[in-house]
């Protein structure tokens, strides 16, 4: 099957391209490198085509969905605080990012597209779990675009045939993601500063909580909504189910690292929201979706691969 990664450099993506290409799929990644890293890549580089190129260039779009069967359309500029900082750009890379994908996708005779949604379109409510028939209330720019790319997802399976399928993703982690960041993932970072012997900064009190789900589990749900008969024109949570507050995952992975669980607490972060959980009844029965990987156990997995990134990083500052 030919099949193409449209942010394959990133950390979700480049972790979906390993499981294509470990299957034998032949893969075509998309990506302009403003937040994904081709060292994502490397060790498949020489099994996958790359295109160094922007999902906003509409005809570049169209010229690596020809000859494509799937699509994972994992591209997009995250982070909620970055959308507040720059809706306009935020609306052209997530929003009408995805429209040229649907539309090349659509032209080129693509069979199917898995689009990377979001958790944030639920927005602050008090209800959990969160599920898929509740308003969407977007708090963000971020979350109003993700909205915006599920709704065109809707219409072109329902007016143009084009299978479609929505993920809403709950706080995925797991190694490749990036700390190096104003607008970092939380497990990154809190990671990362307590590697350096840093105090650990948390905004707002940190009893918000979160469903935090392994790259793993996230990569599955991929690869059966690419297979389920029943999953065009769905959009389905996926999340581990449960929820953990920041300073308990603080603590968590403070005893992961055997050392002390320092915080320095600021102000509460604009377009954030106050809990998430996921309800992933519709995914387990559409998909036939069940994470199994515990908090716990990712977290393991997270920190020893950071600790080889920072023992290498420290090799790399000897021999310079």
């Amino acid at each position: 099957m030919k099949v193409l990664v449209t942010g394959g450099a990133g950390f979700i993506g480049s972790n979906i391209v390993d499981a294509l290409v470990a299957r034998g799929d032949s893969v075509r990644v998309l990506d302009n490198l403003s937040t994904g890293h081709e060292a994502n890549l490397a060790d498949v580089a020489e099994r996958i085509e790359f295109l160094k190129t922007d999902l906003r260039d509409a005809a570049a779009v169209m010229s690596a969905c020809k000859g494509v069967d799937l699509v994972f359309h994992e591209g997009a500029l995250p982070s909620v605080p970055r959308s507040v900082d720059d809706p306009a750009t935020s609306f052209a890379v997530n929003a009408l990012g995805t429209l040229n994908v649907l539309l090349a996708a659509k032209e080129c005779g693509v069979k199917r597209v898995v689009y990377a949604a979001s958790s944030s379109a639920y927005g602050d409510t008090a209800v959990l779990p969160k599920r898929e028939d509740m308003l969407q209330q977007p708090q963000s720019p971020y979350a109003a675009d993700k909205v915006h790319g599920e709704n065109l997802c809707r219409v072109f399976t329902r007016v143009y045939g084009l299978e479609c399928v929505a993920l809403r993703y709950f706080n995925v982690f797991g190694p490749r993601q990036r700390p190096d960041s104003a607008y970092a993932a939380v497990i990154p970072k809190f990671v990362d500063a307590l590697l350096r012997g840093e105090a650990v900064h948390i905004h707002g009190d940190g009893k918000q909580s979160r469903d935090f789900t392994y790259i793993s589990d996230v990569v599955k749900a991929n690869l059966l909504a690419a297979e389920a008969a029943s999953a065009p024109g769905q959009v389905l949570n996926i999340g581990a189910g449960g929820r953990t507050d920041l300073l308990t995952l603080l603590h968590e992975i403070a005893a992961c690292l055997g050392v002390p669980a320092n915080a320095v607490h600021g102000p509460d972060r604009a377009g954030d929201v106050r809990d998430s959980q996921a309800d992933i009844g519709l995914a387990q029965r559409i998909l036939g979706y069940n994470p199994n990987t515990p908090l716990s156990t990712g977290i393991a997995a997270t920190v020893k691969w950071f600790r080889a990134q920072h023992a290498a990083n420290a090799r790399e500052r000897k021999l310079s």
